[in-house]
């Protein structure tokens, strides 16, 4: 495992390095379990205590905690963000070895970069491409005329419908979904007729998508995902949504169809999104929110009813039914007190 000294990490990646330059850290670790060799950080001050009792050898902080241990420690206005840089430069990707595995099915008209690296049993159709160092693992399905960009990663088992396009450095987990049809249908004397889904889906670069999320093609024109999106496991994307740059997603997040969301949002798990609604640039919604207007202001928005004994919650949410009712009785009797001041000798 590779090391490096504080001082290689601070030269690398900037912050003020208090204590000993040449100390070295060969992985990250949480501070309640860390050890010497480990570097750890502190960025919710609610887990100040376990700093005071760490056996890290360094850790990172925020500049308000220099003088929160002895430790030797890198200071930074994000401390977060900078263990991230130091934790993806200690534990760096595994790099694939160019080339086809014997049991990959490759149309004859598919174009594969020699860089690239296709894993055991993968389709790939008619007129595909495979960019420069990209990593398609075994298993996974590229429809005709897919194009995967270069340096971007397939886990095993993603499908990627036919004339979908992937942007470069995108990471694609296992059991993703890309560009399966719309729920688009028509009504006709109580029976379902399917809309053909003629769109495709177009992912942007620098894009990362969850395992098991599935994100489908669009009804007429297409499904976007624009560059630094990052969508957690088991969310559903629908047919035409169009998400903003650097927006990400929690998991089990439901976006209805042609929804636009606006870039730099954030949207916590299990939240709700209906159909056509355009939602701001820095919009931030809770966890468990449904949205169901549009949101033209940046901000932060909650929808939800705060859990309670069971018994409890009917009463409250029976009240809740009648609420129109009780704010009639409300308007009423704030007129009859009115009438009554008024009439006052």
């Amino acid at each position: 495992m590779m090391a490096y000294s504080l001082g290689e990490i601070v030269e690398r990646f900037g912050g003020e390095l208090v204590g000993d330059a040449g100390i070295r850290v060969g992985q990250v670790a949480p501070l309640a379990i860390a050890q010497t060799g480990h570097i750890s950080f502190l960025a919710n001050p609610k887990y100040r205590r376990q700093l005071l009792d760490t056996k890290a050898g360094a850790v990172i902080l925020g500049i308000a905690e220099r003088d929160s241990t002895a430790l030797p420690r890198i200071l930074s206005d994000n401390p977060y963000a900078y263990f991230a840089k130091v934790s993806a430069l200690l534990n760096p990707p595994h790099v694939e070895q160019p080339g086809i595995h014997p049991t990959a099915a490759i149309d004859a008209t598919a174009v594969i970069s020699d860089s690239a690296s296709i894993g055991a049993f993968t389709f790939v159709g008619k007129g595909a491409r495979v960019g420069e160092h990209a990593v398609v693992g075994a298993g996974c399905h590229l429809g005709d005329g897919v194009e995967i960009g270069g340096d971007s990663l397939l886990y095993p088992q993603v499908v990627v419908y036919h004339g979908c396009i992937i942007g470069k450095r995108v990471i694609l987990h296992s059991g993703a979904v890309v560009g399966a049809d719309g729920f688009g249908l028509a009504n006709e004397n109580g029976r379902w007729l399917k809309v053909p889904q003629i769109g495709r889906v177009i992912i942007g670069d620098d894009v990362e998508i969850g395992a098991n999320t599935t994100v489908d093609r669009g009804a007429l024109d297409d499904t976007v995902i624009e560059d630094g999106v990052k969508l957690d496991n088991q969310i559903q994307i629908a047919h035409n949504v169009h998400v903003g740059a650097h927006t990400a997603m929690a998991g089990c997040v439901g976006v209805a169809g042609s929804a636009r969301i606006g870039r730099h949002c954030t949207v916590g798990g299990g939240a709700v999104i209906l159909g056509h609604l355009e939602i701001a640039d820095r919009v931030h919604v809770s966890a468990g929110t449904l949205i169901t207007k549009s949101i033209h202001k940046s901000g932060e928005y909650t929808s939800v009813m705060p859990f309670s004994a069971h018994q409890d919650w009917l009463k409250n949410a029976a009240h809740l039914r009648h609420l129109d009712k009780m704010a009639e009785k409300l308007v009423d009797l704030e007129r009859k007190i009115d009438e009554l001041e008024r009439n006052k000798p």
